[in-house]
C-alpha cells in the first residue's frame, strides 16, 4: 500500500497516516514538509539512537517546534539500547573479527526500516516515510526498489539489505529530486532545518575516527601479528587487524621497494597480506545470506554490481549460492571487494535486485606458512 503512495504530490489524498523519521537534517525534514503539503495524515517520529543527553533533547525540541509551525504531532522515541546491541556491538565485533563493517547499512534494515518502523506502526502510522535518495515503485510482485534521481547522493546501496516487506511500507518523498534544490524548496515550506550541516560519517563514530573510538569503548580487539606478502616472506608487524582495511596504503610501517597496499587479511592467523597495487584487482566476490528484491529467475544474464557505496556499478553475472548467497564474477577486474561491506545487484534500470554482506574475494592464493 505504502509504495503506491509515490509519488506524493500526484497521489489522491489518503487516510492512511504515515510515519515520517526526522533527524532534524534538511532531506528528512524537506520529507516531512512534501508529504504535509500534500495534504496527507502525517506524524513526525524522531528516534534517539545515542543515549540522549541535553544536546539530543534540545535537538528534539527544535524539531518539535518545525513540527507545530506545520501544524504536525511530533514524537521522540528512545531507541539507544537497541541501537548499541543491533548496530554498534556488531560493529565492533565485525572490525575484532578482521571484517570493515557497513554500519548505515545495518542501521537501515534493523532500526529505521526495523525497530523505528514497529514504533511508527504503534503511533497509528501505516507506512514510513524518510529522506533517503531512493525511489519505490509497486509492482504485480511487490515493491520495487530503485536508485533516487540524483546519482551524487542515491542511497539505494544503503537501502539493500531492507527486507520487502518493510519496503512494503516505506515513502520516499525525495525519489525524484536533487539535494542541490533542498535550500530552496524549505524556505519555499517556510521550514529551518535544526541541524544546519549534515554530516556523511557514521553517526556514532566522533571525528569519523573508528580506531579511537574502538579503543575508547574498551571492545575487545585483536593483538598484534605478522605483515607478510602473497607469498608468505614477512615484512613487520601490526598492531591489530581492525586497525587496517582493504585497499589501505598508508600506516602500514614497513618498507619496501615500490608502495604496498593491504590486499587482503588471515584473521584466524592474525595476518595482514599486503601486495602492489596490481595485486589489489579482482574478478569475484561471495556474499553471505542475500536480500533478494528480485526471484534470481528473473534477473538479467548480466547486472550491475556495486561492492563499495563510491564505486560506479560494474557489469557482472550473479548467481545465488546453495546457502544463498551471491556470487559474482566482473567482467572487467575491479578493486577488490572488502568482506564486511554490501554487495548489491542492479539492473540496467537501476533496479535492486539483491544485496548481501561480502564474506570473501576468492582469487587470493593464501600461504600455508602464515604463521
Amino acid at each position: 500500500r505504502a509504495a503506491a503512495l509515490w509519488p506524493p504530490e500526484a497521489s489522491p489524498l489518503s487516510t492512511m497516516r504515515i510515519a515520517v523519521a526526522v533527524s532534524g537534517g534538511s532531506d528528512s525534514l524537506l520529507a516531512l514538509g512534501l508529504l504535509r503539503a500534500a495534504g496527507h495524515d502525517v506524524v513526525a517520529l524522531h528516534a534517539h539512537f545515542l543515549p540522549p543527553g541535553d544536546k539530543e533533547h534540545a535537538l528534539a525540541e527544535a524539531i518539535d517546534a518545525q513540527c507545530r509551525a506545520l501544524g504536525v504531532p511530533f514524537a521522540a522515541v528512545d531507541l539507544s539500547r537497541e541501537f548499541r546491541d543491533r548496530v554498534i556491538t556488531p560493529f565492533a565485533a565485525a572490525y575484532a573479527a578482521g571484517r570493515t563493517p557497513n554500519p548505515c547499512a545495518a542501521c537501515n534494515r534493523d532500526m529505521k526500516f526495523g525497530l523505528l518502523l514497529n514504533a511508527a506502526l504503534a503511533q497509528g502510522a501505516s507506512a514510513i516515510a524518510t529522506g533517503h535518495f531512493a525511489r519505490i515503485e509497486p509492482t504485480p510482485a511487490g515493491p520495487a526498489l530503485f536508485r533516487g534521481a540524483d546519482d551524487t547522493r542515491d542511497q539505494s546501496y544503503f537501502l539493500s539489505l531492507v527486507p520487502q516487506h518493510a519496503l512494503a511500507r516505506a515513502v520516499f518523498p525525495l525519489a525524484g529530486r536533487r539535494k542541490a534544490e533542498h535550500p530552496a524548496a524549505l524556505a519555499a515550506l517556510g521550514l529551518t532545518p535544526p541541524l544546519p550541516s549534515e554530516s556523511r560519517e557514521i553517526c556514532f563514530v566522533p571525528g569519523d575516527d573508528y580506531r579511537a573510538f574502538l579503543e575508547s569503548e574498551s571492545f575487545p580487539l585483536s593483538g598484534p601479528g605478522p605483515i607478510v606478502l602473497a607469498d608468505g616472506t614477512r615484512l613487520g608487524t601490526h598492531q591489530g587487524l581492525w586497525r587496517h582495511t582493504i585497499g589501505q596504503r598508508k600506516g602500514l610501517g614497513v618498507a619496501y621497494s615500490e608502495p604496498l597496499y593491504v590486499i587482503d587479511k588471515a584473521p584466524a592467523a592474525h595476518t595482514l597480506i599486503v601486495g602492489v597495487k596490481a595485486e589489489l584487482a579482482a574478478t569475484v566476490c561471495r556474499t553471505g545470506p542475500a536480500n533478494c528484491l528480485v526471484p534470481s529467475e528473473f534477473w538479467p544474464e548480466t547486472v550491475l554490481a556495486q561492492t563499495c557505496y563510491r564505486m560506479k556499478p560494474r557489469p557482472a553475472a550473479a548467481r545465488l549460492t546453495a546457502d544463498g548467497g551471491l556470487d559474482i564474477a566482473f567482467a572487467e577486474s575491479v578493486a577488490r571487494p572488502t568482506p564486511g561491506q554490501v554487495a548489491v545487484l542492479y539492473d540496467a534500470a537501476g533496479r535492486v535486485l539483491a544485496g548481501g554482506e561480502i564474506i570473501a574475494s576468492p582469487g587470493l592464493v593464501i600461504p600455508e606458512n602464515l604463521g
